[in-house]
């Protein structure tokens, strides 16, 4: 199954977020799924202030993994990182089961421009 992770980390270092990259990458890996790529989209502002491990964030560091994995290594990886503290939110999301729906799907996420928002109108 090909599933999506959506991380949001503390701002500060980038070697905190490849850490966390890595070790999420290493548990899919270890468990004999594949990693189909990494998407970094840096730091920005959150929508809203948010409380975690009582602390407030305004903005947090975003990252993107796509991997192929079966069920039982997605959860372990939410465990991990919800017991993390350098995490601020992460969603794992699922985008296919059949080959035929994920056989076309790159490692790679693209961010929406607001130009190319903006020109499509």
């Amino acid at each position: 199954m090909l599933y999506e992770l959506i991380a949001i980390v503390r701002p500060g270092s980038v070697h905190e977020v490849r850490e966390i990259a890595r070790t999420a990458g290493s548990q899919v890996i270890r468990n004999g799924g594949v990693v189909r790529g990494f998407t970094n989209w840096g730091a920005f502002r959150l929508p809203s202030p948010t409380t975690k491990h009582q602390a407030r964030h305004t903005d947090g560091h975003h990252f993107i993994m796509r991997f192929d994995s079966s069920s039982k290594v997605q959860d372990t990886i939410r465990r991990t990182l919800s017991l993390d503290p350098r995490m601020i939110r992460h969603s794992v999301v699922k985008l296919g089961s059949k080959l035929d729906e994920v056989k076309d799907v790159s490692g790679h996420v693209e961010w929406n421009n607001k130009k190319s928002l903006w020109n499509s109108f």
